[in-house]
């Protein structure tokens, strides 16, 4: 998913010249792959508790291959855009599942670090992404590099097909009661903690999607600017599972993700003016790995079992509205401004909110419910 989604960011010059776009209109081809969040996540994670979580995503692979498809061969911004609307749809659907899954072999274990270790995938396959088809694209054609992104999620239905396996006493698929309802509490708590798991996501991706562009401004080919930036993102291979594993020996991740996202935020600011971009990249990575495994590990914790599943839907839904906008807005102020440094100072202002968000989460969680009261 991570792969498909940043392809777009990796081949933007080439999109720009081809399609004879603005960088505002690149950050909303960004955006319309996480858009579908906002309608298909609820639903998504109580049909996967009805029909089975395994059998739904090999569902979302197919579409994020065709989506692929459907991209590589458009010739409009219109009919790229739709392809990126159907890959995202499949994108969105198998997210939420694979944190259900997650949750259901980990729960009452070190979720967080196994939290960590499933999310080390988003980073990894933007890195593939930044290092590798911005190459791809200026060699043979950007066309190409959106082929390779339709291709592997056609790998990844043959592992899940083959591989997966569902957790030792799970309900046989398409035999699980459909939950809708959530308690006013447990409604919450989705609401707020998808709020602050989009606003980290948002800030990253933003970061890591308009930092080539800012240095390939300085003389940079496409592809070594991506490599530059790609950098940050292979530390995250170690430092985002080291930060679910210290969440869990520590049991307190809030100093965790508070020194994590404001370290991030700091690293991004001081990126634009400062030379080795590729330290301030390889920070960027270290500092950000420190929240995500304890960010995704407070609602399986917070939550009884039951009210997962739908839980999950909610969080997503916020998440992806979340996600789906920043990219758009930060293209809207590099074109406005003229200045591609103000995509990079509008992440670190989304990655400083992150710990109000944190703070709302436990403030409600503390709350008695109103069942508790009576």
């Amino acid at each position: 998913m991570g792969f498909q989604f940043q392809s777009v960011a990796s081949v933007a010059p080439f999109l720009v010249d081809d399609f004879r776009i603005s960088y505002g209109q690149v950050g909303m081809l960004m955006g319309l792959y996480l858009l579908p969040g906002g309608v298909i996540a609820l639903p998504g994670g109580m049909l996967g508790q009805r029909f089975g979580e395994r059998r739904l995503v090999l569902i979302a692979l197919v579409l994020m291959a065709a989506g692929g498809l459907g991209m590589a061969w458009s010739e409009s911004f219109a009919v790229a855009s739709a392809g990126r609307i159907v890959s995202g749809i499949g994108g969105v659907l198998m997210n939420v599942l694979l944190a259900k899954m997650v949750a259901d072999w980990f729960r009452g274990k070190e979720i967080a670090t196994a939290m960590g270790v499933m999310l080390t995938s988003w980073p990894v396959g933007m890195g593939l992404a930044l290092a590798s088809l911005g190459t791809v694209a200026a060699t043979y054609s950007w066309r190409g590099s959106i082929l390779l992104t339709a291709a592997a999620p056609a790998v990844a239905f043959v592992l899940m097909l083959f591989l997966y396996r569902d957790p030792p006493g799970a309900p046989a698929e398409g035999t699980e009661r459909l939950l809708v309802g959530l308690a006013p509490k447990e409604l919450a708590l989705a609401t707020i903690g998808g709020l602050g798991w989009g606003l980290f996501n948002a800030s990253y991706v933003v970061f890591l999607s308009f930092a080539p562009a800012f240095l390939a401004g300085d003389n940079r080919s496409v592809g070594a600017a991506g490599a530059i930036v790609s950098l940050g993102i292979w530390v995250t291979l170690v430092s985002i599972p080291l930060g679910g594993l210290l969440a869990d020996r520590l049991g307190r991740p809030g100093p965790l993700i508070a020194g994590g996202t404001f370290g991030v935020a700091l690293a991004m600011v001081a990126f634009p003016y400062f030379d080795s971009p590729a330290l301030w990249c390889v920070l960027v990575g270290l500092l950000a790995g420190a929240a995500p495994g304890a960010l995704m590990a407070l609602l399986p914790k917070a939550l009884r079992e039951a009210a997962l599943a739908p839980a999950f839907g909610v969080y997503y839904t916020v998440f992806y509205l979340s996600m789906a906008a920043m990219p758009g807005v930060a293209g809207g102020l590099r074109d406005r401004y003229a200045s591609p440094e103000a995509p990079l100072f509008f992440a670190a202002a989304l990655m400083s909110t992150v710990v109000l968000a944190v703070v709302a989460f436990r403030v409600v969680e503390r709350t008695p419910s109103a069942a508790a009261r009576t």
